[in-house]
């Protein structure tokens, strides 16, 4: 898979961009500010509907209009795919499939595939939970994109779910006796969904645990000992202790297989819900579900958050990013007619070291198409300068 061709209507820094591209490596080099990273992030954005930069779709539409536009051709297996996408500040999106509108943007989801590492991506090591749940969500919508439906309506309910008790909360502070009757309606929509999240998402740690291992290896030239694991809110809800990185392989064998069952999972969600019902009214948020699961990384016996050096933490940011890259590759698409991703890598040479800048070159070198940013052309490996543009002040010309 790779794309072929890329125009922006209004998005970013672009009023109007039409660009060719090739399969391979191709390159863009300006200096910060000059717009390359809007360049692959609007790439990136198909593939996921979520930028790497930014939670709000309202930052990616250009100062002054009113909606913006992406057109991405990508040739897959012979065939070519056009997919636009109209980002409409405070709308929904909507979506065109080789110039036929779709009932549903994420219909579109699966048509481009790519993995992106980015400065941003030490966050998955050294950040919150919630840069680690986003990173299992896109790879679980890349590989099955019904889950994005899912997922939506998973974020709905939980807000619905919400703002019910938090009313409730404040009606109990104020001496009365709230009426939680329809809480039951909602924990069973949570759960539902829910469910199928926490499942699919256990499945993608399984499915990536030795691809990360592999990559954190090679890019740390042997050093080895990357580690992932699932933690689930549900086990701690019901007394389990957390995952540790001294855990037994045994031990998470048998903790994760316990969480892709989805009918039990949604029984126990119901169940652990109902048990913190009443500390859920108190605090006025949901206390089980993915929203508060999390992504374990340890590097040998100690978690890499707080542990991990500034160098071994890039490395295992970009073995996870490497390590989706080649699961994707070997799986060959969400409806398994192949198509590896397009491989994006976003101004992060000049974040490694030359040790790290070289070992990372041999590990993507064949891949069908990698689109790399860079301040200067000395930041980026000889073997992966490929085709060559120049980007300034919104301008993109072949070299």
């Amino acid at each position: 898979m790779y794309v072929s061709d890329l125009a922006l209507n209004d998005f970013r820094s672009y009023e109007e961009l039409v660009l060719a591209l090739d399969p391979g490596v191709s390159t863009f080099v300006g200096r910060n500010g000059q717009g390359k990273t809007n360049l692959v992030e609007a790439v990136g954005y198909l593939s996921t509907f979520s930028s790497h930069r930014v939670a709000a779709d309202t930052a990616l539409v250009r100062q002054g209009a009113s909606a913006a536009v992406v057109r991405v051709k990508v040739q897959r297996d012979g065939r070519s795919s056009l997919v636009e996408l109209e980002i409409v500040a405070g709308k929904a999106n909507r979506a065109r499939l080789n110039r036929a509108p779709v009932t549903r943007t994420r219909d579109v989801l699966g048509v481009l595939r790519s993995v992106l590492f980015a400065p941003e991506d030490l966050e998955l090591v050294r950040g919150d939970p919630g840069a680690r749940r986003k990173f299992l969500d896109d790879l679980m919508v890349m590989r099955s994109p019904r889950l994005g439906g899912v997922r939506q309506e998973y974020e709905k309910v939980l807000r619905q779910r919400g703002a019910l008790l938090k009313s409730a909360g404040a009606v109990r502070r104020r001496g009365g006796q709230p009426d939680l009757s329809t809480l039951d309606v909602w924990d069973g929509h949570l759960a539902a969904a829910g469910a199928e999240i926490v499942a699919a998402r256990t499945q993608v740690v399984r499915e990536l645990r030795p691809y990360v291992a592999e990559a954190y290896e090679q890019v740390s030239d042997g050093a080895g000992g990357a580690r992932t694991s699932y933690r689930s809110s549900l086990d701690l809800a019901e007394g389990e202790p957390a995952p540790s990185a001294t855990e037994d392989a045994d031990v998470t064998e048998t903790r994760e297989l316990a969480l892709l069952d989805v009918p039990v999972l949604r029984e126990r969600m119901v169940a652990a819900m109902s048990e913190l019902r009443p500390k859920e009214v108190d605090r006025g948020v949901s206390l089980v579900g993915p929203h508060r699961d999390d992504l374990v990384l340890s590097l040998g016996s100690l978690p890499a958050r707080g542990f991990a050096s500034h160098g071994e933490s890039w490395s295992f940011a970009l073995a996870l990013r490497l390590g989706s890259y080649q699961m994707l590759r070997a799986e060959g698409g969400p409806d398994g007619d192949g198509g590896e991703p397009v491989l994006i890598l976003d101004d992060v040479f000049a974040e490694l070291d030359a040790r790290r800048r070289e070992r990372l070159a041999g590990m993507v070198g064949d891949a069908e198409q990698v689109l790399i940013t860079a301040a200067v052309p000395q930041d980026v490996p000889p073997a992966l300068l490929g085709t060559r543009f120049t980007v300034d002040s919104g301008r993109v010309e072949r070299a």
